[in-house]
């Protein structure tokens, strides 16, 4: 079993938030205002980053993570693979030497 630190998640400003929210049922333009406010509590969010990492790291398919829909993380995760792979998905990059 994979183990996450989740620490991030205690400070996530969804916490408090009904949790349906973030996973729409609906699609397209039925879901638009829900997905309107997801990202909207997200935009405050100070673990959002944490959390977007998150989901790019475990390929999460469904909900919105991070400020991000499914589909927009799917777009990234395809233009990550179309270029050179340099560093993991939330890794800082390495000093150059001198």
């Amino acid at each position: 079993m994979i183990e996450y630190a989740a620490d991030w998640r205690a400070a996530g400003a969804c916490r408090t938030a009904d949790p349906e929210l973030f996973f729409p049922v609906a699609v397209g333009a039925a879901a638009s205002p829900q997905v309107t406010r997801a990202l909207r509590i997200c935009d405050s969010c100070p673990v959002k980053q944490d959390c977007l990492d998150f989901a790019m790291r475990t390929r999460e398919a469904a909900g919105i993570w991070g400020g991000t829909t499914p589909e927009e993380r799917i777009r990234a995760l395809r233009a990550r693979h179309r270029r050179p792979a340099r560093r993991a998905w939330g890794q800082a990059p390495a000093a150059r030497a001198s």
